[in-house]
């Protein structure tokens, strides 16, 4: 058996990662080689039965103007068109979206929960992996991920969910730090 091999720089990346704000990720984004670099990072998750449960749908350049002036023209005949707004104006200044789908198999021996899971730790690889790269991201999934007609713009079908929708750019400025849950305050030892 091997001792543990530390590794001290991702152990310090992990404990300071923090969420830019929307409004603070600017270009530039990340580039191809970049882009391609985050993609092997994001995918590798957890995936009991290499089901590879999700997929990605990269949103940048004209498509990314185009769909925000979809996601507006929809936001517009909602009931919450003031809300909707202005949560479809936090997706325009980061130049990467990433959105990532939840493509469970349905009645498959691994439970669905488990995919989602799979799903969802995809999206954390896409905000540690941009870190790691020198980006600032922000998982901000709105109403956006969980309306048909504006989950239809990103080819969302039926069966599959919008897991997240991670935002990549450069930060223009560093989050302020915010006072986070205590391991005691969540943390227990199953007693023997």
């Amino acid at each position: 058996m091997t001792s543990p091999s530390p590794s001290p720089d991702l152990a310090d990346l992990l404990a300071r990662r923090r969420s830019a704000a929307p409004d603070a990720l600017a270009a530039p984004g990340p580039d191809a080689a970049a882009i391609a670099r985050l993609m092997e990072i994001a995918l590798r998750v957890p995936d009991h039965g290499r089901l590879a449960p999700w997929r990605l749908v990269l949103i940048e350049g004209e498509a990314k103007a185009r769909w925000i002036e979809r996601l507006m023209a929809i936001a517009e005949t909602r009931e919450d068109a003031p809300k909707a707004r202005v949560s479809t104006r936090k997706l325009a200044d980061a130049p990467l979206v990433v959105a990532v789908i939840s493509a469970a198999v349905p009645g498959h021996k691994v439970p669905e929960w488990e995919q989602w899971l799979s799903a969802g730790a995809v999206a954390m690889n896409l905000l540690n992996g941009a870190e790691a790269l020198g980006f600032g991201a922000n998982w901000l999934t709105g109403w956006h991920a969980y309306d048909d007609r504006a989950t239809a713009l990103i080819g969302v079908a039926p069966g599959e969910r919008v897991a997240g929708v991670v935002l990549i750019g450069t930060a223009a400025e560093r989050a302020a730090e915010r006072e986070r849950v205590r391991p005691d305050q969540v943390v227990t030892r199953l007693s023997p």
